[in-house]
């Protein structure tokens, strides 16, 4: 009878014992449906109000350092992440070549300049020579004038005289006197008019040399202007041979070294600004309908996970990135596969001044989260 009993308890025990183990499943059951029923109910009510995307980066203006003018480098004046200010000298170029042209250029200038010195002085000379040409004009008029006078005297003396030789009331020789009188008055008035003839001419010509050397003012003029072209022109390209930081910012890698020849236009090194840096959030296409400019952002950056940037949505890009690929896709080849697009949507900090917005880098990743609200 002992061992029946024994036997009873015994079976009653291991009963109890699966009705607890039973209990204990039933509660964790219900808490971790619980839990789920409240993580799905809270994450479809964030999904209502906010968009997420971990498709973001830290954006930052990069300037490329570009020379103008091709030449030799001379002395490099920076390292790499090396934080320069705006007018900093980065390199400098060999300028040997440009003084040389900046000396050639002035030189020219100077013959331009005494040139045009010269041009007046001749004009100057022409005009008086013009005076003096009109003067002498006006006294070989006077003197045709006083000529042809004694012309007109000595013919009233000769025919005088022809009368008078008739009845042998003088004698021949007067009479061979007064022919020889009219003769000489005559030629002289001859001879006077030949030398205005020519002193016309050379008025003429001396005022063809004066319009002509008030030209050659004009084109002096022109090549003084485009000398002085030159030489500034000249001064430029040697101020090109020392290349300056645009703005304040960081150097990246420093690609050249003295003695390296360079080209006009050739990318050297960048300097990324730091004054301006914002985050660039890669929507996809089904995340737009409730998007709008001037909604707040919250922020968090990998490499500062414990802390939130505050920002707000400023603008859209009017393509898809694949829109900017070097081969775009192009659904009309009949080869399609709809894939769902991303829009790059730019997003600027509130608060600028922010310490940490200093210490973030182009390209750093980023997780962003727009209030829809």
């Amino acid at each position: 009878m002992e061992a029946k009993v024994i036997e009873t308890e015994t079976t009653t025990e291991q009963i109890k014992e699966p009705a607890k183990k039973s209990k204990g499943f039933l509660i964790v059951l219900i808490l971790l449906v619980a839990f789920g029923a409240w993580f799905g109910i809270s994450k479809y009510t964030h999904a209502q109000h906010h968009e997420e995307t971990d498709n973001a980066h830290v954006e930052a203006n990069i300037s490329p350092v570009i020379p103008r003018v091709p030449g030799y480098v001379s002395d490099v004046r920076v390292k790499d992440n090396q934080r320069v200010k705006k007018g900093d000298t980065l390199l400098v170029l060999d300028n040997r070549d440009f003084k040389i042209k900046l000396d050639q250029a002035e030189a020219a200038l100077e013959t331009a300049q005494s040139n045009l010195g010269a041009a007046r002085s001749t004009t100057n000379a022409a005009s008086a020579n013009i005076a003096t040409s009109r003067a002498s004009v006006a006294t070989i008029n006077a003197q045709i004038e006083t000529a042809k006078v004694n012309v007109w005297r000595t013919t009233q003396d000769y025919e005088r005289y022809a009368n008078l030789i008739k009845d042998h009331s003088i004698t021949q020789q007067q009479y061979e006197q007064a022919l020889a009188a009219r003769q000489t008055a005559e030629s002289q008035l001859r001879v006077l008019q030949e030398q205005r003839a020519q002193a016309s001419q050379q008025t003429n010509a001396v005022s063809s040399q004066s319009t002509a050397t008030s030209s050659q003012i004009g084109i002096a003029s022109s090549v003084i202007k485009q000398r002085q072209v030159d030489v500034e022109d000249a001064k430029l390209n040697l101020s090109y041979a020392v290349i300056t930081a645009p703005a304040d910012g960081l150097i990246s890698k420093v690609a050249v070294q003295p003695g390296q020849f360079v080209q006009a236009g050739q990318p050297l090194f960048s300097i990324v600004l730091n004054d301006d840096v914002w985050v660039v959030g890669n929507f996809k296409e089904t995340q737009f309908n409730k998007m709008k400019i001037g909604q707040n952002v919250s922020i968090h950056i990998d490499a500062f996970p414990d802390h939130e940037f505050e920002a707000k949505l400023t603008s859209f890009s009017p393509a898809t990135g694949s829109s900017f690929a070097l081969l775009p896709p192009d659904n009309a080849s009949g080869n399609f596969v709809k894939v769902v697009q991303r829009l790059p949507v730019k997003i600027e900090f509130k608060n600028p001044n922010d310490p940490a917005i200093k210490q973030l880098r182009a390209g750093m990743n980023a997780v962003v989260d727009v209030h829809l609200d």
